[in-house]
C-alpha cells in the first residue's frame, strides 16, 4: 500500500489455482479465455466497482503467478498498489491459506471468492459484507433450490424426498471476520469445500444472504458458453464504425424542355441547346443528386427544403443545391461517399462531356459520382424530346455532426 491510501479493512481472496480439469482447457481454468478476456479478469471487475478501499489478494497456480500479476495490473490501474498475488497450495483450502497470509495489518472482514464465478455483480461482494458488518458472524450468498431433492444410497435408490425448503445452493464471496477465520484456518484438521462448512466445523456461526444467478460458477463447456451468451445479451449491439455506417437514397427530377431557356444540366452548361423549364436552372440531374442525398439521411426531398419560389433561387445552378445540401447533411452527422445518376433523354448528346460532367459533381460533393445517359426508344415525354428526367442513388456514411450554422449564400451563376 502507498502512503496516500488509506488502510483498508475489507479484503477480498480470489481463489484462482484451479486446474478446471472438467473445463477440458489445456490452462488452468482462471486464465481461459470469456468472451475476449480471462476469467480472472471479469472477476475481478465487480471488486474493483467497490465504493469501499479493499485489499485484493489472488491466488494462481504457481505456474502462472507472473500472468496473473499481469492480468490484475491491467485490471486495477490505479489501484494496483492494493493488490497482490501469491502462489496457491494442493487444495483449494491450502490456497485461501495463502491468501490469508498475505492480508495486510488493518483488515477486518475478509471475503474469499472463486474467480470460476466470473459474473457474480458486485452487489453481492456489498451485500455479504453489510452482513458481517451487522451481525458479526459469516455471511454466504445462497439460493432457494427449486428442484425436488432426493436422497439416495450407494446404487442409486431413492432413499427419501428432502424437504427443499431447508436447502440452499451456496455461492460466493463468503465473508467472514477475519480473526474468526484465521483462527479456524489454524484448527482444521481435514479439508472442506467451502470456508462456511470449515466456519461451522469449529463451532462458527454463518448466515445466508440472498444469492445472485448470476454467480453460478463455470465448471463446464456449458457453463463456459451459457457465461459467454450472458455477456453477449448484456451488451448492447456494437454499433458499426463511422466508415461502415452507411445509408443509402434514390432521387428523381424532371424539368420540360423550354427553348427559350439556356440548358444547365450535370452543373455544366450545354451551349446551343434548349434549356428546362424550372424556377432555378431546372438542372434535373443536380436536383436528382439532392434528392438521394437527403433521402438517405431521412431529411426529405429538394421541394420540402429549397421550394419552389424562392427569390433567392431564381435561376441557381447546382452548386447552390449541392452545397446547402451537403452542409444539411453534415448538421445531421453525414457526408456522402458514392452517388451515381442515369440521365434520361433524347438531347443534349451526353457522353462527349460524361468526363467533365463527372469531375464537376465530383468535387461539388466531394465523393465518386458517376453519369451516364439513356433514351427511352421514343417513348414518354423524354422519347417524345418533351423533356428530361433524371435517377439518382446516393451512399452516405455516418460523421461526426457540425453545428447548424447560417445557410450559405451561394452567389447565382450567370450563363
Amino acid at each position: 500500500m502507498s502512503a496516500s491510501t488509506p488502510a483498508p479493512r475489507v479484503a477480498i481472496i480470489i481463489v484462482a489455482a484451479g486446474s478446471g480439469t472438467r473445463l477440458g482447457e489445456p490452462i488452468p481454468k482462471a486464465f481461459v479465455e470469456l468472451d475476449g478476456r480471462s476469467i480472472l479478469s471479469r472477476s475481478l471487475d465487480p471488486v474493483f466497482g467497490l465504493a469501499e478501499p479493499t485489499q485484493v489478494v489472488v491466488v494462481a497456480p504457481s505456474s502462472h503467478v507472473q500472468r496473473a500479476r499481469e492480468i490484475v495490473a491491467q485490471a486495477a490501474g490505479p489501484a494496483s498498489d492494493a493488490c497482490s498475488v501469491v502462489a496457491g497450495g494442493d487444495s483449494r483450502q491450502a490456497s485461501v491459506a495463502s491468501g490469508l497470509a498475505a492480508l495486510v495489518s488493518s483488515i477486518e472482514v475478509v471475503l474469499v471468492h472463486d474467480a470460476a464465478r466470473a459474473l457474480a455483480p458486485r452487489s453481492l461482494f456489498e451485500r455479504v459484507v453489510a452482513e458481517v458488518d451487522r451481525a458479526g458472524r459469516g455471511a454466504i450468498p445462497g439460493l432457494a433450490v427449486t428442484d425436488t431433492i432426493k436422497r439416495v444410497d450407494a446404487s442409486g435408490t431413492v432413499l427419501e424426498t428432502v424437504d427443499r425448503a431447508q436447502l440452499s445452493a451456496v455461492q460466493t464471496p463468503q465473508a467472514f471476520p477475519r480473526a474468526e477465520l484465521v483462527a479456524a484456518y489454524g484448527a482444521v484438521d481435514r479439508e472442506f469445500t467451502d470456508d462456511a462448512a470449515l466456519i461451522q466445523h469449529v463451532g462458527g456461526s454463518v448466515a445466508i444472504v440472498e444469492g445472485d444467478p448470476l454467480a453460478f460458477k463455470v465448471t463446464t463447456p456449458w457453463d463456459l458458453r451459457r457465461a459467454q451468451q450472458l455477456l453477449a445479451e448484456a451488451s448492447p449491439p456494437a454499433r458499426p464504425s463511422t466508415s461502415a455506417f452507411l445509408r443509402t437514397g434514390v432521387g428523381t427530377d424532371a424539368h420540360a424542355i423550354d427553348e427559350g431557356q439556356p440548358l444547365w444540366l450535370a452543373g455544366l452548361f450545354w451551349p446551343n441547346e434548349a434549356g428546362l423549364a424550372g424556377h432555378s436552372d431546372g438542372d434535373a440531374v443536380a436536383h436528382a443528386l439532392c434528392d438521394a442525398l437527403l433521402s438517405a439521411a431521412g431529411l426529405g426531398d429538394i421541394g420540402g427544403i429549397f421550394g419552389v419560389d424562392d427569390p433567392r433561387l431564381d435561376g441557381a445552378h447546382a452548386d447552390v443545391f449541392l452545397t446547402e445540401t451537403l452542409r444539411l447533411l453534415a448538421v445531421a452527422g453525414f457526408a456522402p461517399s458514392n452517388a451515381s445518376v442515369q440521365l434520361v433523354g433524347n438531347r443534349p448528346r451526353f457522353s462527349p462531356r460524361k468526363a467533365e460532367a463527372e469531375k464537376r459533381l465530383t468535387t461539388l460533393l466531394g465523393c465518386p459520382v458517376s453519369v451516364s445517359a439513356t433514351t427511352t426508344d421514343s417513348l414518354g415525354f423524354t422519347g417524345r424530346g418533351e423533356g428530361i428526367a433524371a435517377i439518382a442513388t446516393a451512399l452516405i456514411r455516418e460523421v461526426p455532426r457540425t453545428a447548424p450554422g447560417p445557410v450559405t449564400e451561394h452567389p447565382v451563376h450567370a450563363a
